[in-house]
């Protein structure tokens, strides 16, 4: 496994709304967590929440896991009907072969992208959002999703620790989300991201410390999809490390 090539110590796949994955995951490198990526909505916006579990507990999880097989399904209807759409639009694809090998695995976008791609109707991964899948473009259509609120509270159910993801797509909202949350278990700021700049870097910082919010760090790496992210893992300053370990019951 690429992690673990490359040394890294703590290990939590995130995938979109599944844990799926843990269990091929949890012999790779030598600490490996359970955990996703939350899809959420706050005011029309889309948030998605880091969910760690720092609970350790196997049921309270396998309930956690039963909201999130409900929302699986949902993706797998919405990627049919957005096929439909495509259909309409002169760009077809066959999108029960995609669903039939992913299995147990999420599926979004990126796999229409991909047949978008293979199909000849795009030459590109970037011009299948900017024509057919973006936010807005004609082929997109809305998932639906639990509220931030929701999100929380279904992730303190589970024994949880949350962090908001990405936040530089959300600028200056970033802020309001984190105060409005903060005592709801919204306590983590996820201010390492792969691409961040130091520049970057130092905005989320400066708003974790003025929040007492825990640092947390992710590559986002998606493989071929994310060639600006060529491996996983991530570089977490020792001066975080010992905090987010405590954090995350380790």
């Amino acid at each position: 496994m690429r992690a673990r090539e490359r040394g890294v110590e703590l290990f939590c796949l995130t995938d979109h709304d599944s844990f799926d994955g843990y269990e091929a995951t949890r012999e790779t490198c030598p600490q490996v967590l359970r955990g996703l990526e939350l899809s959420c909505h706050e005011e029309g916006r889309t948030v998605h929440l880091l969910v760690y579990d720092a609970s350790h507990d196997d049921e309270r999880w396998r309930e956690f896991g039963t909201h999130l097989g409900s929302a699986q399904h949902a993706r797998r209807d919405r990627l049919r009907a957005m096929a439909e759409r495509l259909a309409e639009l002169g760009a077809p694809v066959d999108v029960e072969p995609i669903l039939a090998s992913a299995g147990t695995r999420v599926v979004g976008r990126p796999d229409l992208a991909h047949a978008l791609v293979a199909s000849g109707a795009v030459s590109s991964f970037g011009e299948a959002f900017a024509r057919y899948l973006g936010d807005g473009a004609p082929a997109y259509l809305p998932m639906h999703r639990l509220s931030l609120a929701a999100g929380l509270d279904l992730g303190r159910a589970a024994g949880a620790r949350m962090s908001l993801a990405h936040p530089h797509t959300l600028g200056e909202y970033a802020a309001v989300l984190c105060q409005r949350y903060r005592r709801a278990g919204l306590d983590g700021l996820e201010c390492f991201y792969g691409p961040y700049t130091p520049r970057q870097r130092r905005r989320w910082l400066s708003l974790a410390e003025r929040h007492g919010l825990v640092v947390t760090g992710g590559s986002d790496f998606h493989g071929k999809a994310t060639p600006q992210i060529p491996e996983p893992g991530i570089d977490l300053p020792e001066r975080h490390v010992s905090r987010l370990r405590a954090w995350l019951g380790l």
